[in-house]
């Protein structure tokens, strides 16, 4: 059976939500709870970035805390006003502003929704194979590893 061909264009609002929150390992997975991403290029077929609305309720966060090695990370906030946690320390968000991630910088990053309205942004990645992802605040490392993250704890044991 074929698949459709991809929409010409969609209003990113109708967008399926992930069915799966996180591909974390618990008990990282649980903390991702109020955190819905809307996967936008994948229903294009954009095989080489990945686009994301994302929405946080109030008290989510977007990911743990981390660095990316060979990826490069984009965010745009379209609403609310989260806070932006990198390396430099907390950085107050709101509409309009953005922030970028460059590969093997090592500055750790993530977005904390500490409101209590919901916060929306567009998060943008590429999918550069062989990517490593270090988490300075938690026990747990990642691998990009034929188009799927594989997570070990930092001594490389599994989860």
């Amino acid at each position: 059976m074929s698949r459709p061909p991809p929409p010409v264009a969609i209003l990113a609002a109708d967008a399926p939500a992930k069915s799966r929150r996180s591909n974390y390992p618990e008990p990282f997975a649980s903390l991702m709870a109020k955190r819905e991403k809307h996967p936008l290029g994948d229903l294009f077929g954009l095989t080489n970035f990945g686009v994301n609305l994302t929405r946080l309720a109030p008290g989510g966060v977007s990911a743990l805390r981390h660095a990316h090695a060979k990826q490069d990370e984009f965010v745009y906030v379209l609403q609310g006003r989260p806070t932006l946690h990198t390396d430099d320390g907390p950085t107050a968000l709101s509409p309009g502003m953005c922030a970028g991630f460059k590969a093997g910088t090592g500055n750790a990053h993530c977005l904390a929704n500490d409101t209590g309205e919901e916060v929306v942004y567009l998060e943008i990645g590429d999918r550069t194979s062989g990517d490593e992802v270090t988490y300075p605040d938690d026990d747990v490392r990642a691998e990009y590893v034929d188009g799927r993250w594989v997570f070990t704890h930092k001594d490389r044991t599994p989860y």
